[in-house]
């Protein structure tokens, strides 16, 4: 019954029998009753996180027989209680190659046939989803059991950023260190007021593109729609959806295991469910007052800084070439070869590791020879990814402690901080093949300054099956929870989930599990 979302009676018809005689002879033959079909999922063998909707039908020469088994599995397919019965579906029609209607009008069908109700809104602008999100009543969004986004990594951001900028409480991450001793720096004590944190509505370049406890909400409660209570996150109940529609799809890659449509569909309407870490990007600002101001994001992927920053604006410029112009405005940045001044501040989490003869090791790994232990990388009913239901396990270091951070300035020609994996089809491992989905860490890599051609290897690593862009001398990998950021020039552009924030002094911290979302995970 997990893999069945409809039934439907059909009446009286043909019901097309299939043998098997000998192996290899099929022996068919056709004979008139009473119908019925059932509608399921069916996965490839070949690609195991492929999914396929498949219908069985089924007959008898009495009515009351096959009506009973309709009945019979409508009961118990009204038992899972865990999958949508209303959803909120936004659809960016500029998304990838401009076919986000498409996208959603080859999916729709399913939705109606597992009589999941669904408000869709197609966009009609930059910034239409995210002003939307913001605006809407906790009356009016807890009549949905999620919102569903059709497009690519930058609308799903839109998306998110619009619920959770209203609704979501928590201290802000440290800020910078500052030698101005007027500027406030005890930042880490303030609390986020969704009410007065001012964020300009992005524009969706998609078309690629602690926790303040309080008690879980039961799937089983009922919501009064009259009561305009509060919702807040993590939230047991509302979960977000993301149907692939654009250039990159990163996240529905590395939650499905697939880059497919209705995969991501199936998944939604048989209620599946994987908690998904978030991270709150602060860009700080001095105000007339003297004191840090914050500008706060979420991102449910990757922001980086430096080559990630450049490439994000290069392309900008092409708009008109599509998806094709990330890889124009890659190669442009990449020849320009440019480092930055900056300084980065993490936390923390774990004992470090050296990278002492990471070349050598890469020697090895080229030839085969490398013994290193495989990666664990993040999969379905992922082991590292259940060992909490909500919020982090580590426990977090004192950020007022010095002792509890370590400082890195130089030269660099990129700083990227992976929520996930990031596997894509460019990079199939992605930035940082063992990060999950919710482990609770943000993946800090840092690029230091190098020849042109060692950069060059690290990128080639990158998109190689089995590559190891980690495990040069010029690249250090940290696990934390926490950074701070501060650029030494006055150009400082970041790359949040595929849309642009500059930012000069900027901070970011890791909320384990803040959201759900309606998939499985990949499959191995």
């Amino acid at each position: 019954m997990s893999d069945l979302y409809a039934v439907e009676f059909i009446d009286w018809g043909l019901v097309h029998e299939t043998l098997l005689t000998n192996p290899g002879f099929l022996l068919g033959h056709a004979s008139e009753m009473y119908r019925f079909t059932v509608h399921g999922v069916e996965r490839s063998k070949s690609q195991p996180s492929l999914w396929a909707p498949v219908v069985f039908t089924f007959g008898h020469v009495d009515k009351k027989t096959c009506q009973m088994w309709v009945n019979k599995i409508n009961s118990c397919l009204s038992l899972e209680i865990d999958r949508p019965k209303n959803l909120l579906v936004y659809v960016n029609p500029g998304s990838g190659k401009g076919n986000g209607y498409r996208t959603w009008e080859s999916v729709a069908p399913i939705f109606s046939q597992a009589k999941v109700k669904t408000k869709v809104i197609v966009t009609e602008r930059a910034g239409h989803a995210f002003v939307a999100m913001a605006s809407i009543t906790n009356r009016e969004l807890n009549l949905y059991d999620g919102v569903v986004a059709v497009g690519g990594d930058g609308f799903f951001n839109e998306i998110l950023n619009g619920i959770l900028l209203s609704r979501h409480k928590a201290p802000y991450p440290p800020s910078p260190p500052d030698d101005d001793p007027t500027v406030e720096t005890e930042s880490d004590v303030l609390v986020h007021d969704p009410t007065i944190t001012i964020v300009n509505p992005t524009v969706s370049n998609d078309d690629e593109s602690p926790l303040i406890k309080k008690p879980p909400l039961s799937i089983s409660q009922p919501i009064n729609p009259s009561q305009d209570s509060e919702m807040s996150f993590p939230n047991e109940r509302f979960r977000f959806g993301l149907i692939p529609s654009g250039s990159t799809d990163a996240i529905v890659i590395c939650t499905t295991g697939v880059r497919d449509p209705m995969t991501s569909a199936l998944q939604i309407i048989l209620g599946k469910r994987v908690r998904l870490d978030i991270a709150q990007v602060v860009r700080w600002e001095k105000s007339h007052v003297s004191r840090n101001k914050p500008h706060v994001r979420y991102a449910a992927s990757f922001a980086g800084y430096g080559f990630y920053g450049d490439v994000i604006t290069e392309s900008e410029k092409y708009r008109w070439m599509g998806p094709t112009r990330y890889d124009y405005a890659g190669t442009k940045v990449f020849l320009r070869h440019r480092s930055y001044e900056a300084k980065v501040a993490y936390m923390k989490a774990e004992p470090e590791k050296t990278n002492v003869g990471a070349n050598a090791r890469r020697i090895k790994a080229f030839w085969g020879l490398s013994k290193e232990s495989e990666r664990v990388v993040c999969r379905a009913r992922c082991d590292i990814c259940s060992t909490t239901s909500v919020g982090p396990q580590v426990e977090k270091p004192d950020p007022k402690q010095k002792s509890n951070w370590v400082s890195v300035k130089g030269r660099f020609l990129s700083i990227g901080a992976a929520v996930i994996s990031c596997r894509n089809e460019k990079a199939p491992d992605g930035l940082v093949a063992d990060a999950h989905l919710s482990d609770g860490f943000l993946h800090l890599v840092l690029i230091k300054e190098c020849p042109r051609a060692f950069y060059l290897w690290h990128l080639t690593q990158l998109a190689r099956k089995g590559g190891t862009p980690l495990n040069f001398d010029f690249v250090e990998h940290h696990k934390t929870t926490t950074f701070t950021f501060t650029s030494s020039g006055e150009e400082s552009v970041w790359n949040v989930d595929g849309e642009i924030l500059q930012a000069q002094k900027l901070s970011a911290q890791l909320f384990r599990g803040l959201i759900s979302l309606f998939a499985s995970g990949p499959e191995t």
